[in-house]
């Protein structure tokens, strides 16, 4: 526990400090963009990952993969942004310092992330339909969808807004079906 009170004492201010300068600069959206695409990377390449939060790799070959990580369309404060964990070794928390950035975005934006479990995947109609009923739920402004599968559900979908679980699962139904029968008794 006490970790993880510690990377968040590093992590918030670097984030708040990300969005102060994206809300001064109106590039709120472009450096969530930026953020999701290096969390995306931090997935996708344990490579990646590796060499990024490896504290014996020289701070100017950090910066250099970095910069061709992001390329030419990452804005210039972006960049200078990461360049600049490098060199006050902060880089290693760059994964959670992008998690917390877009999570001030869907607050700033009233955006609410909803985790959605679904026994089978989903369509694109069934996708837009959850999001209208997450929006319904929560009266946020628009809905970002983490759907995932899991066919021990048997049918249906478990959705996760923050601490509420809306259980529409077959497998919960079931669960429900014996708690009453077992509570009945």
């Amino acid at each position: 526990m006490k970790g993880n009170t510690m990377i968040a004492q590093v992590v918030e201010p670097y984030a708040g400090a990300l969005m102060t300068l994206a809300q001064e600069t109106n590039k709120v959206e472009a450096f969530a963009e930026n953020c999701r695409a290096l969390l995306s990377l931090f997935q996708e390449s344990a490579e990646f990952r590796s060499f990024v939060m490896n504290p014996l790799v020289k701070a100017e070959d950090k910066k250099g993969v970095l910069q061709g990580v992001c390329g030419q369309d990452v804005d210039a404060y972006f960049l200078n942004f990461l360049f600049l964990l490098v060199d006050r070794r902060r880089i290693v928390f760059l994964e959670g310092i992008c998690q917390e950035f877009v999570a001030l975005q869907r607050k700033l934006n009233n955006i609410v992330l909803a985790d959605v479990t679904s026994a089978q995947p989903l369509t694109t109609d069934q996708e837009a339909a959850i999001a209208d009923q997450v929006k319904q739920m929560t009266g946020a402004n628009a809905v970002e969808l983490n759907i995932s599968t899991d066919a021990d559900l048997i049918g249906g979908v478990v959705i996760k807004v923050g601490s509420k679980v809306f259980d529409a699962s077959l497998r919960g139904q079931l669960r429900r079906i014996s708690m009453d029968l077992l509570g009945s008794n």
